[in-house]
């Protein structure tokens, strides 16, 4: 991350705090944070450009997702309906 920092001061349960602690040890907790907040951000923003999409184009066919999610598990040398590789 770039720039300055900023403190904040947040309420979390006491047990996510103690799983987080045993999970860095002495490590920095404010780092662990930052980077939780900063993928939450990025899916956020992911969200949203997924939404826009779907207001111009349609919703997704979830079909058209799985199988082309089980092209990209598939081995190298398959090829889909059109001859292309996966």
């Amino acid at each position: 991350m770039s720039g300055g920092t900023k403190k904040f001061s947040v309420t979390i349960p006491e047990h996510l705090a103690e799983i987080v602690q045993e999970r860095i040890g002495k490590g920095s907790f404010s780092a662990y944070v930052s980077e939780a907040l900063l993928r939450q951000v990025e899916r956020d923003n992911l969200r949203e450009l997924i939404e826009a999409a779907e207001s111009q184009h349609g919703p997704v066919d979830r079909a058209e997702v799985e199988a082309k999610r089980s092209l990209l598990r598939a081995d190298p040398g398959v090829r889909d309906e059109s001859g292309s590789a996966a």
